[in-house]
Formats: C-alpha cells, structure tokens, sequence
C-alpha cells in the first residue's frame, strides 16, 4: 500500500475511505422511487417525468426484453442521444440482468458493425432516424431485435405534433417502422409490458453492468468491462467530493453524452443515486445552452473544457444568468487556466479539472471544489483510491516530481476488455493500472499529468509535451482554442506543430503566436508551424482529436512523396 500523502489535505468533510454497499446498479433507482416518487427525476425540452414513471416505465423495458429472451449476462446496445428513453432503457437493461453496450449515435455503419459483432449485443435500442444505418449491418451481427423510439416520443404537446416534420427538414427523410417481427416500438412497450418486479441473482464483484468502447485512437476500440461495483464506487466517490450538494436539492445538467462514461456515471447514475434532477439536452448547443441554465437553473454542470470555452465566447453571455452553477467538474481534456478563472468569474459557481479514464468509470483524481487546489494540476486521488509514478518495468514508486506514467489502484478500476486476455494483462503491473499518461506527484500528494505516453513530441532528442505549450497559447488573447502535436520531419523527427481557432473579430500572426511562445517557453518546444482552422475534430464529448490531425499529416506526407 503507497502512502497516500494526500490525505492531509483532504477537508473534514470529505472521508478517505467510503463504505461501499453491496449493491446492483438498479439499486439507486428503486430507492429513489420508494422515497421520492412524486419527485421530478428527469426535465427534457418542457417534459417533466417523475421518479415514479421512471422506475415504471425501466420496469417495463426490463419486462419486455424478458419476453424477447434477454437472459443475466446478455449484451443489450443503446444508440441514443440524452433523452428519456436512454435513462428508462439504462436502469431497464440492468433490472432484466442484461449488460449495457453505450453506442454513440454518429457511428458509421463500420464502426456500428464493429461493436455489435464484438460485444454480441442481442438487441439494440436506436432513433427512428438510425433505423436505416442498422438495418444494413445486421447480418454481420448477432442482434435479434431491433426496439426503435424518436425524440418526439417524450416531448410536450405540441412540440411532440411540430418535432416530426422539423426532424424531416433537418435530416431530409422521415422513418417509419411498424411494430412487428424483429421490429419494435418503445412506446409500444411503454403501452403493453407488465409492470413486474424482478429477481435476478447478482454478483457485486463480478457481474457486468457496463461494455463501454474505448475511443479506439489507435487500433480497433476495446470494450471495457465496469461491473456494478465499479460504478456504484466511482458515484459514490463522486458524491463525497461534492460534499456541500444536497440530496434531492440539485439541479444537475445533462450535456454531456450518456454514451461516454463520464456524463453516465456524473449525470445519469449520480442524479438517481442522489435522488437528484436531471435536465437533459440531446446535443450541446450554445445559445440552447446558456437559455436552459438561465431558465432551468441547473446547480451542477459536469463538461469538457470545450463547452465551456464554448459558452464563454458567445456574445451574449452575458444577457443570461448563470448564477445558480455552484460545482462544474471538467473533464476528458486538459482544462486551460484563463477558461477555469474566467468562467468562475461569470458564474461565480466553482469550475475544478479532474482526471481519468473510461477504464476508471472514469474518475481517479480531482481538485478539491471548495478548498485548497493547486493551478495546471488535476488534484489529488480520490476515497479508496491509491495512485503512484512507475517507470516502465520498475514497481518502486518514483520521488515527488520524477515524470513516470501514472499507476492506480481502486474499486473503479475495470475488470478488463471484453474478450482480450492479452491486452488486459498488459495494463497491470503487480495490481496497478497502468493508465498509459505521463505525470508527477509533487510533495503534497497532487498529481499533474504531462501528456498521454503516445502524445509526447520528440524532436531533436528533445521530449516534448503538447500540454505545456498548449498552457502558453491559450494565455493570447486571441485564441479560442488550440491543440499541439507532433507531425513527421525528416531531421528533427518529429516537429511541433500549433492547430489555432481564433476567437471572432481577432486576428494574430504566426509570428506573434512566435513571439509569444519564446517569452515562457524553451526555443525547441516553441511551435515551428501554425495552421489556423475555422475548427477542431472533436469526439462528441468535445475531446480535441489530436491523433486524426496527426493521421492528415501524414497522409499529406505520402502524397507529396509520391508526386513526386
């Protein structure tokens, strides 16, 4: 066991060790209905749906995929933007005993293929609009039944009458699916099934609740194995942390994607668990944005550094009160300074960066929200977890501010990727996971993470890491948003190279950005190329996809060799 220094800086109020109770998933839910039925569980584009008809209509879905041959331990996938039925068919899947697939709505036909065939999943539950994608994957896959809903489904007279020919406009075709065969209505099931209670055997250490897919930046994505344990300890984590929000008094705001695992375990478990209000957008939009928090008054806002430095350069930020944001936790990418100081200015709500990875559930370490915290680092592990810095091969920790790869230890941590022995064993080291990012420690027990192991930059001989410059870029005041990484060279290696969106109405030089890199910044780190863009690929959570402008290069590079 490590010696987890920074205990001593931990507040009263917040344990270092939580109990956690043995308990399924589905769990927080059925609590939540036994005390507070009548209690508004989800706000959805005007629609309210108590806790009552949540637990009602996940009983059903559960019902029903019983009757279609859903077993303990069956696959079930969910293609779903936010929206009622991700939440019914999430505690649905877990009540049946089935195991839930997250799959993001803007896959491919490829990439759906993939998942499906690799995870086995037995039934899907997708968008109307999504129907015609599936259908052409089937065959390679083993789903029996396809269970189709729209976002009308769950919307308020008349916008439920007006959405049918707005999605029509918006996507130039409009779906309509019968209820028969291999072919099912959600709200035919919300109408039918039995409203029954289950009794399914559990297992808290080993049951699956969740297959949630790696990104798949290099390679085909992995499923990671979460079981119940897993997420019941990372809420619970999460909950101890925001020790100041009161059960059943927080407004929390459902941005971010339910098909990632951190909006699922901070919004979409923690809001039941804490017996909570969840206001659900199915896409982030920043003008939709700023109206739903100055008319919702959401009390908790989980995002990613986009979103927030999206909401910050709106014009019209300031017409709109967003005072009632008391915590927001970033994370999925680093979170800029200027953007954290700059939007607790606006808010006057606290903003802190926290850190970890889908295989955590996700969370392992985080700033303290209202006490001490440390500016650029991502805080400190959380209860029951233990963290160190190894150095490839080596099992003794390194000393306070040695750069090592970050290792971890914890109830939250996965059980493996699905169906990949192999690769499972590769990412532990005499019990420690090894989370692939380079960091330190310093004397307080605060981490900092530098870069991920297959970002950092060699150039030269030199090690670089595009954090650090990014730190410095995002200091000009022209600058929206910027990623560093490291593309071909035929004498340095690699060379650093700045991808920069500029803020409206501002403009900069490639030799001002100069100019203003070498003021914090040793001469080899600074850039030797900029590219201004109009924007960034991003994955839907808002992760600046750093790996895809890296791949551009060097597809670039191949074509030039072969002109010439």
């Amino acid at each position: 066991m490590t010696e987890r220094v920074w205990l001593q800086k931990y507040p009263v109020q917040i344990p270092h060790d939580i109990e956690i109770p043995e308990i399924p998933v589905q769990q927080f839910l059925t609590d939540a209905y036994k005390t507070n039925s009548s209690k508004v569980a989800i706000h959805f584009l005007g629609k309210d749906i108590t806790y009552q008809e949540l637990y009602e209509s996940a009983l059903r879905f559960a019902n029903y995929l019983q009757s279609l041959g859903v077993e303990k331990g069956d696959r079930v996938a969910v293609m779903l933007p936010n929206c009622p039925q991700a939440v019914i068919a999430y505690y649905g899947i877990l009540y049946a005993g089935g195991i839930v697939v997250q799959t993001n709505p803007l896959y491919t036909e490829r990439e759906l293929q993939y998942q499906m065939a690799d995870s086995g999943a037995k039934v899907i539950l997708a968008l109307d609009i999504l129907y015609p994608r599936i259908t052409k994957v089937l065959k390679e896959t083993q789903i029996e039944n396809v269970i189709v809903t729209g976002i009308k489904d769950y919307l308020p007279f008349p916008k439920n009458l007006v959405y049918p020919f707005i999605q029509k406009k918006q996507y130039g075709f409009s779906v309509k699916v019968e209820h028969s065969g291999m072919n099912h209505l959600f709200t035919e099931i919300m109408r039918s099934a039995p409203l029954k209670e289950l009794s399914i055997p559990f297992n808290f250490e080993e049951d699956l609740a969740l297959l949630q897919y790696t990104g798949g930046t290099t390679g085909f994505p992995k499923g990671v194995m979460l079981t119940h344990k897993n997420l019941v300890a990372n809420t619970m984590m999460c909950d101890a942390w925001m020790y100041k929000c009161q059960a059943g008094q927080e407004t929390i705001l459902g941005i971010l994607p339910f098909f990632h695992v951190y909006g699922m375990t901070t919004v979409l478990i923690l809001a039941v668990m804490t017996k909570n209000r969840m206001v659900l957008m199915p896409k982030f939009d920043v003008e939709d944005t700023l109206k739903t928090i100055d008319k919702q008054k959401p009390t908790l806002f989980p995002g990613a550094p986009t979103i927030y430095i999206a909401l910050l350069n709106h014009p019209d930020i300031g017409e709109y009160d967003l005072s009632s944001i008391k915590a927001c936790l970033s994370g999925s990418a680093p979170l800029p300074v200027e953007i954290q100081e700059k939007f607790e200015e606006v808010t006057g709500g606290k903003l802190v960066e926290g850190y970890g990875l889908t295989e955590t559930s996700p969370v392992t370490h985080a700033n303290f929200i209202w006490d001490h915290r440390v500016v650029g680092s991502v805080g400190v592990p959380w209860p029951n977890t233990d963290a160190v810095i190894l150095l490839a091969g080596e099992s003794e920790p390194l000393r306070p501010g040695e750069i090592g790869e970050i290792a971890v230890k914890g109830p939250q941590v996965m059980k493996g990727y699905w169906n990949r022995p192999e690769d499972t064993e590769m990412t532990f080291a005499d019990g420690w996971f090894l989370t692939g990012d380079l960091g330190y420690m310093d004397e307080n027990g605060y981490f900092f993470v530098v870069d991920r192991k297959k970002d950092m930059i060699i150039a030269g001989g030199y090690n670089i890491y595009p954090r650090e410059v990014e730190e410095v870029l995002y200091e000009h005041d022209a600058i929206q948003e910027c990623v560093v990484a490291g593309i071909p060279d035929p004498y340095r290696g690699e060379t650093v190279k700045a991808y920069i969106v500029l803020k409206e109405e501002h403009t900069v030089t490639e030799k001002e950005l100069n100019d203003h890199c070498r003021q914090s910044l040793a001469a080899y780190k600074v850039p030797r190329l900029y590219e201004f863009r109009d924007e960034l690929p991003k994955t839907a959570v808002g992760k600046i996809l750093r790996r895809t402008l890296v791949e551009e290069e060097k597809a670039k590079l191949t074509l030039n060799k072969e002109a010439k």
